[in-house]
């Protein structure tokens, strides 16, 4: 009789799958379900669902980065400080400022919180100022920033709303795919080597680029309530700042010597890996949208 030939296991096929391509194709997976909860109003609720998810995963993914480094996090208050912010995004009215208020002593309370639960715990001291740190940050980086996509989402007119996230995707994704495949074909000079050594000067042309031809095009496409000469600077600020959010990312991986923050995505890594450009632009597009829309 013979022997039976193993069936090859999921992650060993995946591993096979150069990054490249393993990149478009959770990319075709999992952007329709994107793109359908924000043009279509009635999926409202799809889009928070997805927002929440990918927050509450990215946070997970910080801790873990925190926990390489021997830093314990208060989970609990950074748990119940991340709801209770993303409960401020959610009920954010159309039109109306953010209850800065609220966020503000959800704050301090986790600040006040973070600190008495590693009084209380005792041994290790040394450790308390980095337990707090890592405990206010990751609330603050994830939660706070990506929160404001919610916000977006919720706090305009729907067709507004679909507007302004549309462009925000599109230009993000857009540039940094660009930014990928142009630094993989004409990176030759590196952008920071010592923070993220696959990042060239190449692929950053390449994703500016991209996002000033993605802003026009959302401005002839489906976008004409926005200027091009709004549109157009918008997108190469949100690409420098998607850079730097990036690259803030790609450094505190390199703090706890790890090269992803997890292997969810396949071709991406982790959740963190995937959304750090837009939490640093998700505050950006929402208070433009204040400024621009909100009168």
């Amino acid at each position: 009789m013979k022997a039976q030939t193993p069936k090859p296991k999921a992650n060993s096929i995946l591993a096979k799958i150069p990054p490249s391509v393993a990149r478009l194709l959770t990319a075709v997976v999992l952007l329709p379900i994107l793109i359908a909860s924000i043009i279509v109003a009635k999926l409202a609720l799809l889009f928070i669902a997805i927002a929440v998810l990918a927050i509450g995963a990215a946070l997970l993914e910080f801790w873990v980065l925190a926990k390489k480094q021997q830093i314990r996090v208060d989970v609990a208050a950074g748990i119940l400080s991340s709801a209770g912010l993303i409960v401020v995004f959610w009920f954010t009215k159309p039109y109306r400022p953010l209850d800065y208020g609220t966020i503000l002593v959800i704050l301090l309370l986790l600040v006040g919180g973070s600190l008495t639960a590693a009084m209380l715990r005792g041994a290790p001291f040394d450790r308390i100022i980095s337990s707090v740190g890592a405990t206010v940050l990751s609330v603050m980086y994830v939660v706070l920033l990506g929160g404001h996509l919610i916000a977006v989402r919720i706090g305009f007119s729907a067709p507004l709303s679909k507007h302004l996230l549309s462009f925000f995707f599109l230009v993000l994704m857009g540039s940094d795919s660009a930014a990928y495949y142009g630094g993989r074909l004409f990176g030759r000079h590196k952008l920071a080597a010592s923070v993220s050594p696959g990042k060239t000067w190449e692929g950053a042309v390449a994703g500016m680029l991209a996002s000033l031809l993605l802003a026009a095009a959302s401005h002839y496409w489906f976008f004409p309530e926005l200027p091009l000469r709004f549109a157009m600077p918008l997108a190469a600020v949100m690409n420098v700042v998607g850079v730097l959010g990036d690259l803030t990312e790609s450094a505190l991986k390199r703090s706890a010597g790890a090269k992803d923050t997890a292997q969810i995505l396949p071709g991406h890594g982790g959740i963190l890996d995937r959304i750090d450009s837009l939490l640093f632009n998700a505050p950006l597009i929402y208070y433009f949208a204040w400024a621009y829309f909100g009168r």
